[in-house]
């Protein structure tokens, strides 16, 4: 059949949660990431000839905005990350201030 390839340009603060091979919603279109291109700030996924015609993005003109929803679950894991790594970096200080402890009796 006949695929489109789409490329989406978008800020680092959404594509940091945009990974390849999962999902994310287009202008509420559940898609696929195909893949991702930090350095260009871009995205890319794939339409099939079917879903072409059930959705509105073939429609959209190159420079069109859209909404983009990305999964949920990246969000959820920094907001996890952001709440243990002060504590992470409490216990690793504690470690190095052991560690010298131990070897100033060593000597």
């Amino acid at each position: 059949g006949v695929s489109l390839n789409i490329v989406v340009q978008t800020s680092p603060d959404i594509l940091k949660y945009v990974v390849e091979k999962v999902f994310i919603a287009i202008d509420g279109t559940s898609l696929t990431v195909v893949n991702v291109n930090p350095l260009a700030q871009t995205f890319q996924f794939m339409l099939v000839e079917y879903t072409q015609k059930k959705i509105i993005i073939p429609l959209k003109s190159v420079g069109d905005k859209v909404n983009i929803e990305v999964d949920v679950l990246g969000k959820y894991s920094e907001s996890a990350l952001a709440a243990v790594l002060p504590r992470l970096e409490a216990l690793e200080a504690k470690v190095a201030s052991l560690e010298k402890e131990l070897g100033n009796y060593k000597k």
